[in-house]
């Protein structure tokens, strides 16, 4: 990958990977995950595209302050980012939450989305792992400190280098929450991660969602990447947005879980660049936003006189 960069915003250090030139593609990673969830398919984008790979605040090497991690929040700052670098619009990518933030992205910032590509995304339906739903009982803060401890890390990274020295290959989903849990030894990670969890997640499963407002993104092409054998969010939710999401491709992959990138870059690569050099980007405005939620609500402006 390209070298880490750090830039303050808002007094916090935000790290991001930036490499390649072209039209933009943003990739936006998930829970407990960071930038380097990308590697493997980062440096082939950026063979044609300025390819940016944030750390989302309170994940990897970015700042981890006590506040705001709500998807609204995400979505700022990732509009932060975009303004402070320069870039005024991309290709959104995003995984798990990173796509729920993707999508309130769009919702808040549709001048700044060119083109939206949705991995195995969050905020389209209720079910989720159940493990992510317990971070979400009262008193995860207590429990995790004693799961996610450093021996527990150390033991868990000595497995797979085990694993590696005798041939057997950890598949992507093992090494992807492998990192995430890692993260988690550290006190103020931690605490990002349960304050992230429960802002989208109760103990029912997703509490967010983008349902109601998916057809705001109608307009704005849309693609849709899922891993067959995804066991945090079910298949069914791929779907399910692409029959709300006129217009918008489904590739499934087979055989691949909840990082279908990681599964299969090779396949990932070859459908981003056919979705992105086959659409034109979105030119999206207020006006437009305006006559859509005009359209769906049947709403009709018209003079009274005042009181």
């Amino acid at each position: 990958m390209a070298p880490r960069q750090t830039i303050e915003i808002h007094d916090q250090p935000v790290t991001f990977h930036m490499m390649g030139e072209g039209p933009p593609i943003l990739l936006i990673h998930g829970i407990t995950s960071s930038s380097r969830t990308w590697k493997r398919v980062m440096p082939r984008l950026a063979e044609s595209h300025t390819v940016i790979a944030p750390d989302l605040l309170g994940h990897g090497r970015s700042a981890k302050p006590q506040g705001d991690y709500s998807l609204g929040a995400y979505a700022s700052g990732i509009r932060d980012l975009l303004v402070a670098l320069e870039v005024p619009n991309a290709t959104v990518v995003g995984h798990s939450l990173g796509g729920g933030i993707a999508l309130q992205f769009a919702y808040q910032f549709p001048e700044r989305v060119g083109r939206i590509v949705l991995v195995d995304s969050g905020g389209i339906g209720h079910e989720v792992n159940p493990l992510l739903r317990a971070a979400a009982l009262p008193g995860a803060e207590f429990v995790l400190p004693l799961m996610f401890s450093p021996t527990l890390r150390d033991g868990a990274l000595k497995v797979r280098g085990l694993l590696s020295r005798i041939g057997l290959q950890p598949n992507a989903d093992i090494e992807g929450v492998s990192e995430g849990f890692a993260s988690l030894t550290q006190a103020d990670a931690r605490r990002a991660f349960l304050n992230t969890v429960r802002s989208v997640i109760d103990t029912k499963g997703q509490r967010v969602s983008a349902e109601d407002r998916l057809y705001l993104a109608g307009d704005i092409p849309t693609l849709i990447v899922w891993g067959e054998n995804d066991r945090i969010i079910p298949l069914d939710h791929a779907h399910r947005a692409k029959g709300m999401l006129r217009g918008s491709r489904l590739e499934v992959f087979p055989g691949a879980g909840h990082f279908p990138f990681n599964d299969d870059p090779d396949r990932f690569v070859s459908v981003m660049r056919e979705f992105i050099e086959t659409t034109e980007p979105a030119e999206m405005n207020e006006e437009h936003i305006r006559k859509m939620l005009q359209e769906r609500s049947n709403l009709s402006v018209s003079g009274e006189s005042g009181i």
